[in-house]
């Protein structure tokens, strides 16, 4: 078949206008080749923009391979590198971008078909010792960016959520977790794990008023305390066979660790690096 699109001069000439918003933000990259890139993005920082005058982290992506050469402002008029997952503004860890269109059909197609595992570290409230997988379904108020977790699929905007968790370490108060998200949902992990009773260290959102309160005061923590930690590729065809069966780690945040250290959590994985 054979397709044929006509524009006018004016408006050829706006969607090919190239806006390029530079940051002087480094970049912390855990990964990156021809193709692909990983990153570990801090907390407080957009993963894509929601408005014009926003800088997120795909700003500083490109500001990032304009000063590397990996691209150049004529390139980016035929493909413009971006990430391909999300995090929350305040949740931290690793974000994956294309670099080419290659990099991002793969890595889209991953993340879609969900072989492409992702685990989170999370401190939540209360004590958990066995590893679980719950299900559930979430429904979302786009007005109020806020999402409810249900036994039933009783609306018919329901989404049918599953996370997996493993708790690592306790101090009898306070849990650390290992989290599979299965399905990637808005706020699914955070919603989820409110919803049976453990919510979030630090997230204002879904969480405890009084833990946070108390963490607040404590360690000054605004936000949650929820990293995207492990990333684990499954096997992969040619050309990006190189890639299959590996294993990607971003270092925690240095408020996270400093907080596991002071609630007397004398080990847990991940290293750290300033954020």
């Amino acid at each position: 078949d054979e397709v044929k699109l006509f524009f006018s001069e004016e408006t050829f000439a706006k969607f090919s206008q190239v806006k390029i918003q530079k940051t002087d933000a480094k970049l912390d990259v855990i990964y990156e080749d021809a193709h692909v890139l990983l990153m570990n993005k801090p907390c407080g920082i957009l993963s894509q923009k929601s408005k014009d005058t926003d800088i997120s982290m795909v700003e500083h992506l490109i500001s990032y391979l304009l000063a590397e050469g990996a691209v150049t402002e004529e390139s980016l008029r035929t493909f413009r590198p971006s990430v391909v997952n999300r995090l929350d503004r305040n949740t931290s860890g690793i974000l994956a971008a294309g670099k080419d269109l290659a990099g991002a059909q793969m890595l889209s197609g991953l993340f879609r078909d969900r072989s492409l595992h992702k685990y989170y570290y999370c401190l939540v409230k209360g004590v958990l010792k066995e590893k679980k997988r719950i299900s559930g379904y979430l429904t979302k108020d786009g007005h109020l960016n806020r999402v409810s977790i249900h036994s039933e699929a009783s609306l018919d905007d329901a989404m049918s959520i599953e996370t997996e968790y493993e708790p690592l370490q306790t101090n009898g108060e306070v849990t650390l977790l290992k989290v599979l998200l299965v399905t990637g949902r808005s706020h699914q992990i955070r919603a989820h794990l409110s919803s049976i009773g453990h919510p979030i260290v630090g997230d204002f959102k879904y969480g405890d008023p009084a833990l946070n309160a108390a963490y607040e005061e404590r360690y000054r923590l605004k936000s949650q305390l929820l990293h995207s930690g492990l990333l684990v590729f499954p096997e992969l065809p040619e050309p990006f066979s190189y890639l299959g069966g590996r294993t990607f780690w971003a270092p925690y945040p240095k408020k996270f660790s400093r907080i596991l250290k002071g609630e007397g959590f004398d080990a847990w994985p991940l290293g750290t690096r300033g954020d």
